[in-house]
C-alpha cells in the first residue's frame, strides 16, 4: 500500500478529499495531513509519501516554496498541486520542480482520479525497474534461467535484451548419463557443442533441477542442434563422446515466458526413458504418447487375455506369435498412463500367472523358471521395457526345450500333447489350427490319418482317462470331476464317459470301491 500525504488549509476540503476517492483501492493510505506549509514541509520530509496533494495559498511557507524546499533536498514522492484559477500562474512556477498535475478548486473527482491513476502507473513503472536492476545485479544469466523455468519471476520485469538472450526462437534441450548411471559424465554434451559453436553465444548450459539443461538461442543454435542430431540416425560409434550421452529436446518456442512448458516436456520425455528402444540416444518433444497424446489407464484385465494366449503359444511351440504377443504387450504398455512401478508390477503378475499356468499343467516336469523373488528383482532393476520384454522371450524359449518340442517327430505330436496337458479347457479344432498355424480342414485330415481318430475322439478319451482317475478319490462329486475334465454339462459327461467306459460314472466309482 502506497502512503498519501494532504495539506490544504481548509478543513472541508481535506475531509472532502478523503472522501472523493476510494483510496484504499487505489492503492493508497493517508499517513498524515496538514493546513500549515511549513508543518506540512517537516512532515513530509519525516514521512516520506509516495504522493501529495499540496494547496498552493497556506498559511506558513506557500505550497509551492514546500515543493521547492522538498525537491532540492532529494523527495522522490509526486506532488498534485491543489488551487483556484487565479493561483495558475503560481502553478506554473512548480513546473520546474517537475510537478505535472495541476487541478483546480473545486476538485473534478474523475480529474483527480486520472492524474492518481497516472502517477500510480509512474511509480510502478520506477518500482519494476529498480526490481530490475536490482535482480539482474544480484542473479547470474543462469540463475534467471532457473527462475523462469520455476516461474518464480515475473517476466514482466525482463525483456530477452536484458539477458542477452534476445531472438525469435529458443529450444530447450536436456542431456544425461546414456547408461542411467550417477556416475559423472566423462564428457558433457554442452562442451562438445559449445566448441561447435565457436563462442557463437547460441547456447547457455545451466543446471535445474537435477538435470543438465542446455538453452538454444536463435536459428543459428537451433540448426548447430539439428545437425548435431544427425550423428545420432544411427547408433554413435562405441567409446565415442556421444555414446555416453541420452538427448531429450523440447519443442521450438517463440518467447522465453515458454520455457516453463518446453522444460514439463523434457521432464516428462525423461521420465519415460523406460520405454525406449535398445541403443536409443535421443528422443525428442513428439516421441512420446505422454506429450503428444492422450494415455490410456493401464488395465489389469488384460492380464488373463494375456496369460492365456502366451501359455498356449509356449505349449505349441509357436515362436512366431509368442513375438507378436510380446511386441503387443510393448505396444500396450507403451501407451499406458501409469507410474514405471505400476507397468513393472504388471509385467511380474503376467510372469508369474504364467509360471503358475505351466507348473499346474506340466507338474511332472521340472521347468525352468527362476524363484519368485528372483524373477520380480530382475524385473525391478531393469532400467528399459526392452529389457524386459527379451528376458520373457529366452524364458519362454527355454521353457518351449523343457516341454520336448524337439524330441516330437510331427506337428500331431505336439498338437497331441498340449490336449493331453489342457483337456479341461474349451477345446476346439479351429482353435487349435491357429495355435499351430495350420488350416483346420487340413490339421483334421492330418490328425485323423495320424492318431487313427478322428480331433474330437482323443479329446473325449484323453478327457475320460483323466475321469477315471478322479473317480478313484471319493471326496470330489461326480459334477466336479465333469468340470475338471472340461465337461461344463454334467450329463454330456456321463454320455460320453458311458460310450467309452460301458457304464455310468457312479457305477464304475462303486465298482472300484468293492474291489478295494
Amino acid at each position: 500500500m502506497r502512503s498519501l500525504y494532504i495539506a490544504d488549509d481548509e478543513i472541508s476540503i481535506r475531509s472532502g478529499i478523503k472522501l472523493l476517492l476510494d483510496w484504499e483501492a487505489l492503492g493508497y493510505r493517508l499517513c498524515g495531513e496538514s493546513g500549515n506549509g511549513t508543518d506540512a514541509a517537516a512532515d513530509l520530509k519525516a514521512l516520506k509519501p509516495d504522493l501529495v496533494l499540496m494547496d498552493i495559498r497556506m498559511p506558513g511557507q506557500d505550497g509551492i516554496e514546500v515543493i521547492r524546499e522538498l525537491t532540492e533536498s532529494g523527495f522522490s514522492g509526486h506532488f498534485i498541486i491543489l488551487s483556484g484559477y487565479s493561483d495558475f500562474k503560481y502553478a506554473q512556477a512548480a513546473m520546474k520542480y517537475n510537478v505535472r498535475h495541476y487541478i483546480t478548486k473545486p476538485i473534478d473527482e474523475d480529474e483527480l482520479q486520472a492524474a492518481v491513476e497516472e502517477i500510480t502507473a509512474a511509480l510502478e513503472q520506477k518500482d519494476n525497474a529498480a526490481s530490475k536492476q536490482l535482480y539482474l545485479q544480484s542473479r547470474s544469466k543462469k540463475e534467471v534461467l532457473s527462475d523462469i523455468l520455476s516461474r518464480s519471476i515475473d517476466l514482466s520485469l525482463l525483456r530477452s535484451d536484458d539477458l542477452g538472450l534476445s531472438a525469435d526462437r529458443y529450444q530447450l534441450v536436456a542431456y544425461e548419463n546414456f547408461k542411467l548411471s550417477a556416475e559423472p559424465l566423462h564428457f558433457r554434451f554442452s562442451e562438445l557443442f559449445n566448441a561447435a559453436e565457436k563462442g557463437s553465444g547460441v547456447s547457455v548450459h545451466f543446471e535445474y533441477r537435477h538435470h543438465d539443461l542446455l538453452l538454444l538461442i536463435g536459428e543459428e543454435g537451433i540448426n548447430l542442434f539439428n545437425r548435431f542430431l544427425s550423428h545420432y540416425e544411427s547408433a554413435p560409434e562405441h567409446g565415442s563422446p556421444l555414446d555416453s550421452i541420452f538427448i531429450a529436446y523440447s519443442n521450438v518456442v517463440g518467447t522465453l515466458a515458454e520455457l516453463p512448458d518446453s522444460y514439463l516436456q523434457l521432464d516428462a520425455l525423461l521420465s519415460r526413458r523406460f520405454f525406449c528402444v535398445q541403443g536409443q540416444h535421443v528422443v525428442g518433444f513428439n516421441d512420446l504418447p505422454s506429450v503428444n497424446s492422450a494415455l490410456s489407464p493401464l488395465e489389469n484385465s488384460r492380464l488373463d487375455g494375456y496369460t492365456s494366449e502366451l501359455t498356449d503359444y509356449i505349449q505349441t511351440f509357436n515362436r512366431r506369435k509368442l513375438a507378436e504377443t510380446l511386441y503387443t504387450i510393448e505396444e500396450y504398455l507403451y501407451h499406458v498412463d501409469a507410474d514405471i512401478s505400476a507397468v513393472k508390477l504388471f509385467l511380474v503378475d503376467l510372469y508369474l500367472r504364467i509360471k503358475d499356468t505351466l507348473t499346474h499343467r506340466y507338474n511332472a516336469l521340472n521347468l525352468p523358471f527362476d524363484t519368485n523373488p528372483d524373477i520380480i528383482a530382475f524385473i525391478n532393476k531393469c532400467n528399459y521395457l526392452y529389457e524386459i520384454i527379451v528376458y520373457f522371450s529366452r524364458r519362454f524359449d527355454d521353457l518351449m526345450k523343457a516341454l520336448g518340442n524337439s524330441s516330437r517327430e510331427s506337428v500331431i505330436d505336439d498338437v497331441m500333447y498340449y490336449i493331453d496337458h489342457n483337456y479341461s479347457a474349451n477345446l476346439k479344432l479351429e482353435m487349435i489350427a491357429s495355435l499351430f498355424g495350420y488350416n483346420s480342414s487340413y490339421l483334421g485330415k492330418l490328425f485323423n490319418k495320424t492318431a487313427g481318430e478322428n480331433f474330437n475322439s482323443y479329446v473325449d478319451r484323453v478327457r475320460i482317462n483323466h475321469a477315471l482317475e478322479m473317480l478313484k478319490d471319493d471326496s470330489l462329486k461326480v459334477y466336479e470331476i465333469s468340470d475338471k475334465v472340461g465337461y461344463s454339462n454334467v450329463d454330456y459327461f456321463h454320455k460320453k464317459f458311458k460310450k467309452f467306459t460301458g457304464e455310468s460314472p457312479a457305477e464304475y466309482r462303486q465298482k472300484h470301491i468293492a474291489a478295494e
